[in-house]
């Protein structure tokens, strides 16, 4: 039984044995946490590889225009049909002739030329010349071609398959498609590719104060739901086909059903009612239904998370605060999406100087978001994770590992941009 607390932060309580007891505030949240709230409580990198070892890279593929594949994942390699160029080609505008006619040529000492052929860059090389001189380096008088440069074989000539030879892998299994790769594609006439499916994602968001966007004006207590546009926009960013289905009321059976309707896809998303009060459905339904992996997680914000898995299909539980989201949007979400997508992008981050403290909760991974200013980064709305706007002003975020008690000033650090 508590009895008293302290100005320290102490909390005062009292055994059964009639002892009195001390206790710190953070030493009762912890037991709290571990005994009564969250039933599956880890750290962030545990809770991360228990969900990237549950998603296994799609296999499904499909065949598409080459024209559709940018940004797809190749499911087997390519093979060139063709050599590129398939015929020597004139590198320059000038003048097709034989390197050999051309020993000795300098600007003090040109040679003239009766054999030689205009042409521009990209034209057939005759196949009686080895060589182009260019437009600089010559002068045309009349029938004769005066050269001041000595050339030698194959000078200023792109030669058959000098790009790409024939049977020459152009690009392997698993490589993503970048513009340029498919106007390659293209330019050997290569029509249709086969890549990998994208992974199916549903997004369910929950909660009873909830109004779809731009139905109705909101009244007291109520909000726009707007994770849900979030989620779907960095799942499809990420390499997902996502839907967003229609907001489910804070009720357990509703949530049961939504889940089950949609347990064709790869990953479901559920966002609200994640956490360890009264309408905290949605842990317990997982729990029902299949497996509850992971619920609450060292990290803030976004502590109240869950994973867990119903017939095989992983489904994620993300706190209702847009912020808190968002956290586990890149720290778990945009992980295990890439995994299955069969991608592996690269989060964009540069160095920069803390412009000032930041302080952090030992034990827990913080992502504090932070605006860029002239090399230094400015921490911007340590806590309030329900503060969207923070995140919209910022440029990305610090990562404070569990280890450190916060950062100083001055601290050079990785910052992760925000895509």
């Amino acid at each position: 039984m508590i009895i008293g607390l302290s100005k320290s932060g102490i909390i005062i309580g009292e055994e059964y044995s009639g002892k009195t007891a001390i206790y710190t505030k953070a030493y009762i949240q912890e037991m709290a946490e571990k005994l009564c709230m969250f039933k599956r409580f880890c750290g962030a990198a545990a809770a991360k590889e228990m969900l990237l070892d549950r998603c296994l890279p799609l296999q499904r593929t499909q065949l598409l225009q080459n024209v559709q594949a940018a940004g797809r994942v190749l499911s087997q390699d390519i093979s060139s049909p063709v050599s590129l160029p398939g015929f020597d080609r004139a590198a320059m505008d000038g003048f097709a002739v034989r390197s050999a006619d051309t020993r000795g040529a300098r600007p003090n000492a040109p040679v003239f030329l009766d054999n030689f052929r205009p042409v521009r860059t990209g034209m057939p090389v005759p196949g009686d010349y080895d060589a182009v001189v260019m437009l600089e380096d010559a002068y045309l008088r009349g029938s004769i071609l005066e050269v001041t440069a000595q050339l030698h074989a194959y000078k200023n000539v792109s030669c058959i398959g000098e790009d790409i030879s024939l049977g020459e892998t152009v690009f392997s299994q698993g490589h993503a498609l970048r513009p340029p790769d498919v106007a390659l594609l293209s330019a050997l006439g290569i029509a249709e590719v086969r890549v990998y499916e994208k992974p199916k994602v549903v997004i369910i968001p929950t909660g009873g104060e909830l109004v779809a966007i731009g139905a109705r004006p909101l009244r007291p207590g109520e909000a726009y739901e707007i994770n849900g546009l979030m989620v779907r926009l960095y799942a499809e960013k990420w390499g997902a086909l996502a839907e967003k289905m229609e907001i489910v009321p804070d009720d357990e059976g509703l949530i049961r059903e939504a889940i089950s309707c949609n347990i064709d896809a790869d990953m479901i998303i559920i966002i609200g009612g994640t956490s360890v009060g009264e309408k905290d459905y949605a842990p317990r339904v997982l729990e029902e239904m299949g497996e509850l992996i992971v619920h609450g997680v060292r990290l803030q914000p976004g502590k109240p998370t869950a994973f867990g898995a119903v017939a095989g299909k992983i489904v994620v539980c993300l706190p209702g605060y847009p912020v808190a989201a968002l956290s586990d949007l890149y720290l778990f979400v945009r992980p295990a999406l890439q995994k299955m997508a069969c991608r592996c992008d690269v989060l964009l981050k540069v160095s920069a100087r803390l412009a000032r403290k930041i302080p952090s909760r030992p034990g827990y991974l913080s992502l504090v978001r932070v605006v860029l200013k002239n090399g230094e980064a400015e921490p911007i709305m340590i806590s309030g994770a329900g503060i969207l706007s923070s995140v919209a002003r910022a440029d990305g975020f610090v990562v404070v590992s569990e280890e450190k008690e916060g950062l100083e000033a001055g601290e050079t650090v990785e910052v992760m941009l925000f895509e």
